[in-house]
């Protein structure tokens, strides 16, 4: 039943899920790319649940913006990664600040500091899946009317001893970053 009154309308499909998640479709060159906007909390669930769709060993690049750490992986278990993307849910999502990105030979899965998900890939497999998960699909991003400042973020403790775990957990080489982001 449609009401004039109510913001959601006749779409039964986001009664119960916020308007703000979100993705982006686009391709170049053969290549899919998903841009995908939520909650700081959706954002990395999304990751943590996107990743069952991977290899069942993949590369890690995990970076802390704060302290220009970076560990890198390869052939990491993916149980193994899963099991650390859970533990750090919590952190990732209250402070963010962290790029976290996860490949295999056909996809990728990037969680960015300011707590974007993207997806770049060689098929368009992923567009379906965040459709089922409930995003609505965009023709383009909503305006940011504020993006947080990497240079400004405060120390946060409990962040990098939660990556720190993770990284020995995992095996990750820790090192200075490689590129700046």
């Amino acid at each position: 039943m449609r009401s004039d009154t109510s913001p959601l309308g006749n779409d039964e499909a986001r009664r119960f899920r916020p308007l703000s998640d979100w993705f982006v479709a686009s391709g170049d060159a053969g290549v899919h790319v998903a841009r995908i906007g939520a909650t700081a909390e959706r954002a990395v669930d999304l990751m943590h649940a996107l990743t069952t769709h991977l290899d069942p060993a993949v590369d890690v690049v995990m970076t802390d913006v704060r302290s220009g750490m970076e560990w890198q992986g390869f052939d990491v278990p993916l149980p193994d990664l899963r099991d650390a993307l859970g533990r750090l849910r919590f952190p990732l999502a209250t402070y963010g600040g962290v790029e976290m990105t996860v490949f295999g030979p056909d996809d990728q899965l990037s969680l960015t500091p300011e707590l974007l998900l993207v997806i770049y890939a060689h098929s368009d497999r992923w567009y379906f899946l965040l459709e089922g998960l409930g995003l609505a699909e965009r023709a383009e991003a909503p305006m940011r009317v504020w993006t947080p400042s990497r240079s400004n973020l405060a120390p946060s403790p409990e962040l990098a001893s939660a990556l720190a775990a993770a990284a020995a957990r995992l095996g990750l080489r820790a090192g200075a970053p490689t590129s700046v982001r």
